[in-house]
């Protein structure tokens, strides 16, 4: 760097920046927010700017930089108070397994025969990921009803969140929700799986109902109903309500 930092009509302006920071603001006893400061405002010496230069590599900070660093000096950043803070973000819910375990309950052995008759490592043999498209059809389902579930135009009467639950707890949810369906007589529900980085809850489900000889046949959902991230079930009828 140069022996001078400055051109001499640079100086002289900074001398002048200098006189006039000193005085500070011009201040009347009925304006109490343009108070003189109490604390006199200095500016780094010559000395300090060149070693803060040469910390920042003097190759890449000119005149003009150094003339704003000296200009800024002792300036605080204002705090935002209009950002989000940690304590007041939202926090996600997530199911209560105390309120699944009350709907098992309810539904009472159907409930419990159609979940002890599931295999979490047949399910689990066969991953998916997290943005697959599920598919299932049995071969007695018509194509036409079928495709029908594909396109969202079959009404769903019941749904479950499982997202966020352990395997115990979707397996509980998702077994109360079919049983539950079926002896109201309701052919299509809902089932929100997520699509968490393992997609490991929705590679359960899907192996889960491909078990199920209540199930008709599945699939994922169209965007308005979750798309991936859910899959509609078509049950069969219960018999002894026809």
């Amino acid at each position: 760097m140069a022996n001078s930092l400055f051109s001499k009509e640079m100086q002289d302006q900074l001398k002048e920046l200098k006189s006039e920071l000193s005085k500070g603001r011009a201040t009347s006893p009925s304006d109490p927010e343009n108070e003189k400061p109490t604390d006199p405002v200095t500016l780094p010496t010559k000395k300090q700017v060149e070693k803060t230069v040469k910390q920042l590599d003097s190759a890449h900070v000119d005149d003009d930089k150094v003339l704003f660093m000296q200009a800024m000096a002792g300036v605080q950043p204002i705090k935002d108070n209009n950002t989000l803070s940690d304590v007041a973000k939202p926090k996600s819910t997530k199911p209560d397994a105390a309120t699944l375990s009350k709907r098992a309950a309810a539904q009472g052995a159907d409930s419990e025969k159609l979940e002890a008759g599931l295999s979490d490592m047949q399910a689990l043999l066969n991953p998916v990921s997290s943005d697959s498209y599920l598919i299932y059809k049995t071969p007695t389902l018509q194509n036409k009803v079928f495709t029908q579930l594909k396109q969202g135009k079959l009404r769903w009467y019941d749904a479950v969140d499982v997202h966020g639950c352990t395997i115990d707890e979707a397996r509980e949810a998702m077994t109360t929700l079919i049983t539950q369906a079926r002896s109201n007589n309701e052919s299509v529900v809902k089932i929100v799986h997520g699509k968490g980085t393992d997609a490991v809850l929705k590679t359960c489900v899907n192996g889960w109902l491909r078990q199920l000889p209540e199930v008709l046949g599945f699939c994922s959902a169209p965007p308005k109903d979750g798309g991936n991230g859910a899959v509609l079930v078509l049950l069969k009828k219960n018999k002894s309500q026809d």
